[in-house]
């Protein structure tokens, strides 16, 4: 199966390139781009996992509420986006289990970055998809892990997709700068070895971030967002329907396939 997840979070970026942004831009940019992620999925008649922080969830209700009513999986994605303690784990799913009413069982760290597992099974969640099993300058070194599903501590770690052998990261950067024949290509021969693929993107991806003056963002990150992004994604979904691979939820995924 593909799993198609987004990160839906305060969208604080500009921060780390040296911008302000206002808390209610933040909302505004991450909820345009949850939408045309809402109408894509909807226009392909597939369903996807939403990691959400309970800060954007809590000041955006409607947004989660639709998310659910479309059939799709809400997981956490922490308290705040650029804030972690560990108490925000069980705060988080606690807080999008009641605004939604149904169990949150996946969780997914900030940026990615190493969580203590046992905290996370104390919390209360069955998986984690927390890992970039590659190599990015600054930001992951993880090549010591294992390049597809294990279990850890009672959690089940559920990686993001990388390439067999090279392990060359299938995450939304790739979607931007590759040509889409090649992205294709990768994720489908990673596909036939690993059986599934974890893929994962951000609603702001969809939004024009293409703006120097107010992001400071480069060319590496804005090139294809937006709209332009809308139709890669919708043509990526489009092949792979072709292809005769199939979309599920995360949960659905380990249910039906791990848990099997």
């Amino acid at each position: 199966m593909i799993l198609l997840s987004f990160d839906i979070e305060e969208f604080d970026m500009p921060f780390e390139y040296g911008k302000t942004i206002s808390f209610e831009d933040q909302l505004a940019i991450s909820t345009e781009g949850t939408k045309k992620i809402l109408a894509l999925l909807k226009q392909h008649e597939i369903k996807a996992t939403f990691y959400c922080t309970a800060n954007y969830a809590l000041n955006k209700p409607e947004i989660i509420q639709k998310i659910v009513a479309d059939g799709h999986e809400i997981a956490s994605h922490g308290y705040y986006h650029s804030d972690f303690k560990v108490e925000h784990l069980r705060q988080s799913k606690e807080a999008l289990e009641q605004l939604t009413g149904l169990q949150v069982s996946g969780y997914r760290m900030a940026r990615m970055m190493p969580v203590d597992e046992r905290e996370i099974f104390k919390a209360g969640y069955i998986y984690n998809s927390s890992v970039n099993p590659t190599w990015l300058p600054g930001r992951y070194n993880n090549f010591n892990k294992p390049r597809t599903w294990f279990f850890k501590d009672q959690v089940l770690q559920l990686p993001s997709s990388v390439t067999p052998v090279v392990r060359f990261p299938l995450f939304w950067l790739t979607f931007h700068n590759l040509p889409l024949k090649l992205i294709q290509w990768l994720c489908y021969q990673t596909y036939k070895k690993d059986g599934y693929l974890n893929l994962y993107f951000h609603p702001w991806e969809f939004t024009n971030l293409n703006q120097p003056e107010r992001f400071n963002f480069p060319n590496y990150v804005v090139k294809n967002t937006g709209d332009s992004f809308v139709d890669r994604i919708s043509n990526f979904i489009g092949w792979a329907k072709r292809k005769k691979l199939k979309f599920s939820t995360t949960n659905y995924f380990i249910k039906t396939v791990i848990n099997k």
